[in-house]
């Protein structure tokens, strides 16, 4: 069974369905599938060095007050999953293009859904700024990448197109909202789906599997 799972690094939404999608796998202990990742830019025309998170959402929702109430919703549903949101820490709104570079170097080196996790973790619970080249060394050298190899990625361009062509390519597919999830190259969801929904995919991607 393979796993297409779609995120935006900066989405707190794809944060919590990264978690329920790790609470469905312990309701199907017998299954192993394979897990990728893949790009989603919720700000593609975000400047390189990111923005203000306060003046940006505000834009983006039209005031602080109803900022706070939908990130206070979203404060809530961290809470049912583990994740101790620390939004007011976060200061910046940061491009997440280099993010997702490094999401591709790290399941290259096997190592996808640690970086991914890291990400979420440093933005999310820690405020830190996963635009930052800094930052996105540290944490891959965390989950085991060698630094040079993340050095070298950053300094490049490699794969900024790709990640952009992978995002227009999820838009034509239809998918407008993440997370989002693909299973076996069939059965699409979207939205950070509770436990019980998401095993009744897995359940019909598994018969699939089975009359293969």
């Amino acid at each position: 069974m393979r796993i297409d799972v779609i995120i935006d690094s900066v989405c707190p939404w794809c944060y919590i369905g990264k978690r329920r999608l790790e609470q469905t796998l312990a309701l199907r202990p017998h299954l192993n599938p394979e897990i990728r990742w893949h790009p989603f830019l919720l700000n593609p025309e975000m400047p390189s060095g990111g923005t203000d998170r306060t003046m940006h959402l505000i834009k983006k929702f039209g005031s602080e007050q109803r900022v706070g109430r939908v990130y206070g919703a979203i404060a809530d549903a961290g809470l049912s999953v583990e994740i101790d949101f620390a939004f007011d820490m976060i200061r910046r709104t940061p491009n997440s293009v280099d993010s997702h570079r490094v999401i591709a170097l790290a399941q290259e080196q096997g190592c996808g859904t640690e970086m991914v996790e890291a990400l979420f973790s440093a933005y999310f619970m820690h405020g830190e700024d996963i635009g930052d080249h800094r930052v996105l060394v540290r944490l891959a050298e965390d989950c085991g990448i060698e630094p040079r190899l993340t050095e070298a990625l950053l300094l490049s361009d490699d794969g900024i197109t790709g990640i952009y062509d992978e995002n227009s390519h999820t838009h034509r597919f239809g998918i407008n909202g993440v997370p989002a999830y693909i299973f076996n190259d069939n059965w699409v969801i979207s939205g950070a789906q509770e436990p019980q929904v998401l095993a009744r995919m897995f359940d019909a991607a598994a018969v699939s599997d089975n009359a293969a």
